[in-house]
């Protein structure tokens, strides 16, 4: 039998990832720094909490995907010089059959996708959003990582992450929850896989920006959905929601921990102009 060691901190981490049965009827009180004003709430109480140095998620035993991640960006994350390899695996937090499996024979699940179907390896969490962190390499974690169409990986999504990036250089803390929808059937399979899962129909992202570091009452959210189907030249602007459409497509609920009053009118209202000064498109 393999014999795992791992130091205490990393324990308690696993020990609390380890926690089910988030309702929404009876949130459970978690403090993380990757949270803001409180985690996603509707996931199926199977799914796996992970929490990490640079990201949390909630891995969906049938779907093989986190159903969102969440992360927190300063500019300490996002400046900083590491060789960025993308070394893909499996998330050695969780069992066999609650992620991506390979066949025997090729070691990464998402191989020949992209000839075969157009599909790249989509990070939730971005790569090049933690240059300045050691613990980079975990977001090459399949359970950080969804198929999403060429197209709009290399497109309007990559726009939005340099946009994020962007804000977090000018000084700025910057919270993204983000994660995938299954509102429509799509067929596609990547080639490699043996297991079944469900292939995304479009993917969302909520962008917090704090007005003021200090002062978590204080802040600006963008809200964005992309078909998975949107073309590599789609503007990310045209994409603009409200939280409240995408707690509509994905069931989940967001910021549940402010006052009602407020959580209803920042998740109904599209005031997002502010984002408009830092996209490039």
């Amino acid at each position: 039998m393999r014999k795992l060691v791992f130091p205490v901190l990393t324990i308690l981490i696993i020990l609390f990832s380890g926690v089910r049965g988030f309702t929404q009827d009876a949130p459970m009180e978690i403090h993380c720094k990757h949270f803001f004003h409180g985690y996603p709430l509707g996931t199926p109480p199977t799914n796996d909490l992970i929490i990490r140095d640079i990201y949390a998620l909630s891995n969906n035993d049938t779907t093989k995907f986190a159903d969102w991640v969440a992360y927190r960006l300063s500019v300490l994350e996002v400046i900083g010089y590491n060789d960025q390899k993308r070394e893909w695996r499996t998330d050695p937090w969780l069992d066999e059959n609650e992620t991506l499996d390979a066949k025997p024979d090729r070691k990464d699940a998402y191989k020949g996708a992209n000839t075969a179907i157009k599909v790249d390896r989509g990070h939730q969490a971005p790569l090049a959003s933690f240059r300045g962190t050691l613990c980079w390499y975990q977001t090459n974690y399949y359970s950080n990582i969804t198929p999403q169409k060429s197209e709009l990986n290399q497109g309007p999504w990559k726009t939005l992450e340099d946009t994020v990036r962007d804000i977090v250089k000018t000084n700025k803390t910057v919270y993204v929850m983000t994660g995938p929808l299954y509102d429509k059937p799509r067929e596609e399979k990547l080639p490699n896989v043996t297991k079944d899962y469900k292939f995304p129909s479009g993917y969302w992202k909520i962008v917090c920006v704090l007005d003021d570091e200090d002062n978590m009452d204080k802040f600006q959210v963008a809200a964005f959905i992309f078909p998975q189907d949107t073309p590599k030249s789609a503007k990310v602007l045209a994409h603009l929601t409200t939280i409240r459409a995408i707690e509509e497509k994905s069931k989940l609920n967001f910021l549940w921990e402010l006052d009602d009053t407020v959580e209803t009118r920042v998740e109904t209202t599209d005031d997002s102009d502010w984002i408009k000064d830092y996209i490039k498109e």
